[in-house]
């Protein structure tokens, strides 16, 4: 037998039942794609606490004003240009390994998360993130009344 690679996935069962979801599956799509860019540059994410986030990135070589940090929706981007070293005097590059290349880099973000700050130390970008849920969006307590009090208001409006 032959093997198949799935390359998408039938989501119409999620949408039957939910609404406001099609972003979602969009990502899931998205995830089986190749990623187009290299790696370049390494990343970390990683969970602060409930609500807070940090993404470093190891952009060395790179001075802030080389970098550009966006965020624009639910993506995060962030963009190093950098032209290429030149080595002064006439000297020669034996070996070039380090990376003096321009990136981009996108990052999704999940409703309500924003970027807080970013710094720049020893090489390493970090972006600070928050997730703030409206208050519109917070549990809430729903007073139950009984029915017989709204009769009796009922009542009371048709006699007048």
């Amino acid at each position: 037998m032959e093997d198949t690679v799935m390359t998408t996935f039938d989501f119409s069962p999620l949408f039957r039942t939910s609404v406001g979801f099609d972003r979602l599956a969009s990502m899931l799509n998205a995830t089986h794609r190749p990623e187009q860019s290299n790696g370049y540059p390494p990343y970390n994410i990683v969970a602060l606490g409930e609500n807070s986030y940090r993404i470093t990135m190891a952009v060395a070589g790179f001075a802030e004003h080389e970098l550009k940090i966006t965020s624009e929706l639910n993506q995060l981007t962030v963009v190093g240009e950098q032209s290429d070293e030149k080595v002064s005097d006439g000297a020669q590059f034996l070996y070039r390994g380090i990376a003096t290349r321009s990136f981009e880099r996108r990052f999704n973000l999940a409703d309500h998360v924003r970027v807080t700050g970013a710094t720049l130390d020893n090489g390493l970008l970090h972006i600070n993130l928050e997730r703030e849920v409206p208050e519109v969006m917070k549990p809430r307590s729903i007073e139950i009344k009984s029915a017989k009090g709204l009769l009796q208001g009922v009542a009371t409006d048709k006699a007048a």
